[in-house]
């Protein structure tokens, strides 16, 4: 879920990086190298190779291999990357073995903290004076939210995966051949369904980036219930999102003025789509038809 809020700090080295962590309240250094660990022994190649650890205050620091690459972020993401990225995931979800994901820590920014966040900065937001598009589409949120809140007091019954926890598009390296994946900082225990919404709903994944969202999701065979959670997610995440990105000041410029309505306006999609409750997904429809693609001009604007 991290976004431009820096966590840390990054130093490029020849054949290695060297992160160091400004703050690590959710052990995100630990969190790092046992996700990198463990993909080292199950998906080597995936992700950097952890080469050492300092856990000491003030500031713990990790120190990675560094792969080759560009970053997917802030372009035109091809088909041929659309098509690695989905296997890259596909492998990163798949090659923990699931008794070992399960004894993993939940990720952070899970459903639970996303709700959480949500109640407890909604008064603050309906306190501003907001365009009344963003208003009325985070009214409708949240009386969906308070309509579903029994379904996120607990885990669903999915397999747990190894979830990498930050779909900022930044953080998926293109080779010319494969995707790679870095920043692992929020990993822990997942599901696909909500690893899927992380990517497809983060601001980054629209912001900048010609992104095909329906293309993407096409690559991952979801059954029914699978496919109802990664609707529910993706508007827990939108939400989420709307809220954030407008309570940030006025002299904040990582955004242009008007994403909070973009943002509002993608929530408004989701809301209004149709969530399957039994049955198959139809054949020919795909997941991510449920909102969209948002490549219209106005979903393009400089990183948050």
């Amino acid at each position: 879920m991290a976004d431009g809020w820096s966590t840390h700090t990054v130093e490029l080295l020849a054949d290695r990086v060297v992160k160091r962590y400004r703050q690590w309240a959710e052990r995100e250094h630990e969190r790092e190298w046992q996700a990198l660990t463990l993909l080292g022994t199950y998906a080597p190649g995936l992700s950097p190779a952890p080469l050492d650890l300092d856990p000491a205050p003030p500031t713990p620091t990790l120190v990675m291999s560094r792969l080759p690459g560009t970053v997917l972020r802030g372009g035109i993401v091809e088909p041929a990357q659309i098509s690695a990225l989905a296997a890259a995931l596909t492998e990163l979800h798949h090659s923990i073995p699931a008794e070992v994901a399960a004894a993993l820590p939940r990720r952070t920014w899970s459903q639970r903290q996303c709700v959480e966040y949500i109640r407890r900065r909604y008064p603050e937001f309906a306190g501003r004076a907001l365009d009344p598009e963003i208003t009325r589409a985070a009214a409708d949120g949240m009386t969906w939210l308070d309509a579903t809140a029994s379904r996120w007091n607990h885990d669903p019954d999915l397999p747990p995966v190894l979830g990498q926890a930050d779909g900022n598009l930044a953080n998926f390296l293109w080779d010319g051949t494969r995707i790679v994946i870095v920043d692992f900082e929020e990993a822990g225990r997942s599901d696909v369904p909500f690893e899927l919404a992380e990517l497809v709903e983060h601001v980054g994944s629209w912001v900048d980036t010609d992104f095909e969202t329906d293309a993407f999701l096409a690559h991952f065979p979801l059954e029914t219930g699978e496919f109802a959670r990664l609707t529910e997610c993706r508007r827990l995440l939108a939400l989420l999102w709307l809220i954030s990105l407008s309570l940030v000041g006025p002299d904040d410029d990582r955004n242009p003025p008007d994403t909070p309505v973009r943002q509002a306006q993608r929530l408004r999609a989701l809301l209004d789509s149709r969530t399957p409750a039994s049955g198959k997904v139809p054949a020919g429809v795909r997941p991510g038809n449920i909102a969209g693609r948002c490549r219209e001009p106005a979903c393009r604007s400089v990183p948050g």
